[in-house]
């Protein structure tokens, strides 16, 4: 079950929060809150439950690894064919769905073709070492910035099997972890990372670098990704593996439909393709070296600065002098061969200054009861920005031909996904000002749909749009909370 949020005013949550969806509602990493697998804590994957059988190998796995932290395991690959390992591994890249590779194959077309015998071939293929790495095929996504994002989508052969590795790696590895990397990992999300910037800066911890790295997932040295994954992997057979999806070809389609395949990865030895299901576990094993040498420096120490990391965002919360720390921090990076974004990089005194993290606005809040000071966290205006265009684009004239109760119902998706995210803090004002833009969209877009020349207020009064349309409003989920509007 998923934690209830403590990072109101007060560090009590406005509700309990269950993420509903699992894209980017949040304008930040994951709500990611999609993972690899997206197993839940409870075992499951939306209506996929994890077979006892790879629950035991897991949860054995992760025991020996947590009690034994020099231990290096020798005998992998062998449970990667499995036949149950194969088997859940394809019922989680179902479930994630997804586009297919550079082969054109889609789920339908290996049901068609016999998931049974699909499945015992790629056992073969693993069984007898002939599986060798398809090329992956590139895309390229918007972020919120307006910049375009590539995006790495493996075949569903290599799909499966990298779930499969990952199946098993992962709880090796998620026993090396340490506390202060929250994401793509099952028991922590995006919302403790926030709970814990809000207590940093609550006990004193005001001085922020607020961090940015350059393309982090194509910046990873293959070289020493591989040192940090055989510090506990010995399984030749594995690391061969990993080792060929890291320099898989990247094959793009030009904008006259051409296809050109490159190998940048194994030219240059660096980058993983993001989008590949064991691309977000490499990502967090090879940020860990950044984690653990932090805490071992005498400047992390002497700074008291503590470090909150998720994915390729992390802040670095310093009782004292958050210039030094910036300077560390550039040193260490440069030894990782990793980038630092200078122009994203800034530091930030809290309460004097503000800084955004993970889709929320970090820094000096007010009663709007009694107007004193507090530090806290609320949704940034970028997030509510981003949710307020979504919501613009689903109801704009091209979308006149759907019916009212199925608009409604996309609305609702996107409101409740965004709301389940942005639920710390005082977030009332926030609720107010969507649910007022939200039911004046609707009402434009119900008069252009019928042709009505008016503003809609008194044929689409509010009763007609919350209770006939069931439209969400989002202020009444805080109504009866008092930290909602602290």
């Amino acid at each position: 079950m998923s934690r209830e949020g403590r990072a109101g005013r007060h560090g009590a949550a406005e509700r309990s929060v269950v993420p509903l969806k699992p894209g980017n509602a949040g304008g930040g990493k994951g709500p990611q809150f999609k993972t690899a697998s997206k197993v839940a804590r409870d075992g499951r994957l939306g209506d996929l439950t994890t077979p006892v059988s790879v629950q035991k190998l897991r949860t054995a796995l992760h025991a020996k690894a947590k009690a034994q932290p020099e231990f290096r395991f020798y005998a992998l690959y062998d449970k990667v064919w499995r036949a149950d390992i194969l088997n859940y591994a394809w019922g989680c890249c179902k479930a994630n769905r997804g586009a297919a590779g550079v082969d054109g194959q889609e789920f339908a077309d290996i049901e068609a073709y016999g998931l049974e015998r699909w499945l015992g071939e790629l056992a073969q293929a693993l069984r007898e070492q002939k599986y060798r790495a398809e090329a992956v095929r590139r895309v390229y996504i918007k972020k919120p910035n307006g910049k375009l994002r590539p995006l790495g989508i493996p075949t569903l052969r290599d799909r499966v099997c990298q779930t499969a590795a990952m199946l098993i790696l992962e709880p090796i590895f998620e026993a090396d972890l340490p506390p202060e990397q929250y994401a793509y990992r099952a028991a922590t999300g995006a919302l403790d990372a926030v709970r814990q910037v809000h207590r940093l800066i609550n006990t004193g911890h005001r001085q922020v670098v607020d961090a940015d790295l350059s393309g982090y997932f194509d910046s990873i040295p293959h070289a020493e990704l591989m040192q940090s994954v055989s510090r506990r992997v010995v399984d030749r057979r594995l690391l061969h593996l990993i080792k060929m999806w890291l320099e898989a070809p990247v094959e793009e389609t030009d904008r006259r439909g051409r296809k050109q395949r490159t190998t940048a990865n194994r030219d240059q030895g660096r980058g993983i393709p993001q989008g590949s299901p064991i691309s977000p576990l490499l990502a967090n094993l090879y940020m860990r070296r950044f984690i653990l040498g932090w805490q071992r420096s005498r400047l992390a120490q002497r700074l008291d600065a503590k470090i909150v990391n998720y994915a390729d965002d992390l802040v670095i919360c310093c009782h004292l002098s958050a210039h030094e720390a910036l300077a560390g921090m550039r040193r260490m990076m440069a030894r990782l061969k990793l980038t630092v974004n200078e122009d994203k990089t800034r530091l930030c005194r809290v309460p004097q200054d503000s800084f955004d993290f993970l889709g929320y606005t970090f820094g000096r809040c007010y009663s709007t009861k009694t107007g004193r000071a507090y530090l806290g966290s609320k949704p940034s205006k970028k997030s509510i920005k981003r949710l307020i265009d979504s919501i613009g684009m689903l109801t704009e004239r091209r979308h006149f031909h759907h019916e009212a109760v199925d608009l409604v119902r996309a609305i609702n998706r996107k409101l409740i996904g965004w709301a389940n995210y942005f639920c710390l803090g005082p977030v009332s004002h926030a609720y107010c000002a969507i649910d007022t833009y939200t039911s004046q969209r609707l009402r434009q877009w119900l008069c252009g749909k019928h042709r009505r020349r008016s503003r809609g207020y008194q044929r689409y009064p509010a009763q007609y749009l919350y209770e006939r349309l069931s439209l969400v409003r989002l202020s009444l989920r805080t109504q009866d909370l008092p930290w909602a509007t602290a």
